[in-house]
């Protein structure tokens, strides 16, 4: 089980009633709560969704806060300090004064750091420290009044060949205030992608997406996220910027199996972290497996910091890897199911 929620049972005396569980790891801690518990969880990440789906347990995938009643919650400290804001913002807007909401984290996750953003919301005590981790008390003295999404977006403007796009980036979503320097590198080589069905795998606030919609309307994009947060980032991005609505197909996956078939393009700044550890399986299995995905001829564009053995993987897979370039750390790496393909710079 995870430390974390062994803390959590280490102080379950204090849960009582309906408990909403934000952010929850996959473990088996709904088990092992004590009966006065009738919980629910809460979760953006897809692949956590489907987990707590095999569970059997009440679970609601998405950015808002399920409809259901809740009167404490336990929050699993995010990365992201913007997306706790949020998260505690939207809980206090549902509960009463006095309630108790309970932060659980690991020190090396920052926790500590963590729990003075619960201050601005009543009195905070810590409740234990063990398994490396910490759980903290949140007695309300307010009750926040919910603000709409429009007020916790961030935006920033990325200059492109075919004018500026405006991103919108909701809390957590990579490169939530700027440009990240990989998609700088790979943008471009946009103009270059294979024009029809293209996945954006990793969509992120939706900048590859938006880009390869403006550089063709005819063009119809696929943004693929396990994030509920980047899949909406991406619905605004391509609003702010007036692109059409069809050209666009928002998707939750796990994973890049979940991607459509026939594809003539997938292009990607892969993820690689999992929560506050690194996890590349998603963006290894995208170079193994994301062929079966595409259709004759289809075309595969990664950009990818440069001591990866992405390379390696999309040659086993493609026959080929073409370097387009090597700067800044990124390589942007392509590769195509057509055979005997001639490399072109």
């Amino acid at each position: 089980m995870d430390p974390r929620s062994e803390v959590v049972l280490r102080q379950q005396d204090y849960l009582t009633g309906s408990v909403l569980f934000v952010n929850a790891p996959c473990d088996e801690l709904q088990a092992h709560l004590p009966s006065q518990v009738d919980a629910q969880f809460w979760t953006w990440n897809y692949n956590e969704s489907l987990y707590f789906q095999k569970q059997q347990a009440p679970i609601h995938f998405g950015i808002e806060l399920p409809e259901a009643d809740f009167e404490q919650a336990v929050i699993f400290v995010p990365k992201s300090k913007e997306l706790l804001n949020y998260v505690l913002h939207n809980v206090l807007s549902r509960l009463k004064i006095g309630s108790s909401v309970f932060l659980v984290g690991e020190k090396k996750g920052g926790v500590e750091r963590a729990a003075k953003q619960l201050l601005p919301y009543g009195s905070a005590i810590k409740l234990d420290s063990a398994r490396h981790c910490q759980m903290w008390q949140l007695t309300s003295s307010i009750r926040t009044e919910l603000k709409p999404l429009a007020s916790w977006v961030q935006e920033y403007t990325v200059p492109t060949p075919n004018g500026d796009l405006s991103i919108c980036a909701l809390p957590g979503v990579f490169s939530q205030s700027k440009l990240d320097v990989g998609t700088a590198v790979l943008l471009p080589y946009l103009s270059k992608v294979t024009s029809g069905k293209i996945a954006d795998f990793g969509c992120g606030a939706g900048v590859i997406s938006a880009y390869l919609a403006k550089l063709n309307p005819k063009n119809r994009i696929f943004a693929l996220d396990v994030d509920a947060f980047a899949l909406a980032s991406t619905q605004l991005t391509f609003e702010k910027n007036n692109l059409l609505p069809e050209q666009l197909e928002i998707k939750a996956v796990s994973g890049i199996e979940d991607a459509p078939l026939f594809l003539h393009a997938i292009v990607s700044n892969p993820p690689f972290h999992q929560g506050i550890h690194t996890d590349y399986n998603a963006s290894e299995n995208l170079c193994k497996t994301s062929r079966r995905h595409l259709k004759s001829g289809g075309e595969l564009w990664i950009v990818a910091n440069r001591f990866l053995n992405y390379p390696v993987l999309i040659e086993q897979n493609f026959g080929q890897c073409i370097t387009k370039t090597d700067q800044q750390g990124f390589k942007v790496l392509f590769a195509s199911t057509q055979k005997n393909l001639k490399e072109q710079r």
